[in-house]
């Protein structure tokens, strides 16, 4: 008789994908949600005109491990700076944040030294996206 084999206590990833600012584009924030949610991840997406407080709020009370910030506007050296500050003051030192959108490459260095763990540009393909999560997941367990 074979062992039944023991029952994982690993959830699925967990990422909040949030617009921050007053751009208004979302499509790409979609289908970015859309391809995760397919590759099997729980994805909790915030809409549009997020501050970076309601955003680092949502991951908390979601139990996040990514958070994807999808920025169009330019306003990345303003927004990342901010969500990592909150991050870091609410003791959420093990949730990722990645970026995705209008990240030009002479900010790239520095949306990484903020704590970035990536950015994906235009015409990144969503697999790239996928796997990145899987591979770079700090692995959680489901407790009591």
């Amino acid at each position: 008789m074979t062992e039944p084999a023991a029952e994982s206590t690993t959830r699925p990833i967990r990422i909040l994908i949030a617009k921050p600012g007053l751009d208004g584009h979302d499509r790409g924030a979609k289908i970015i949600a859309r391809a995760l949610r397919d590759a099997g991840m729980e994805v909790i997406y915030t809409g549009l005109r997020q501050t970076p407080e309601l955003i680092v709020s949502g991951a908390l009370q979601e139990d996040v491990e990514y958070i994807g910030l999808s920025i169009l506007s330019g306003a990345h050296t303003v927004i990342v700076p901010r969500v990592m500050q909150l991050l870091k003051e609410n003791g959420m030192d093990d949730v990722q944040v990645i970026l995705g959108g209008i990240i030009p490459d002479t900010d790239l260095e520095e949306m990484k030294k903020i704590g970035a763990a990536a950015v994906f540009q235009p015409g990144t393909p969503l697999q790239s996206i996928v796997d990145f999560l899987r591979e770079n997941r700090r692995e959680r367990t489901l407790s009591g």
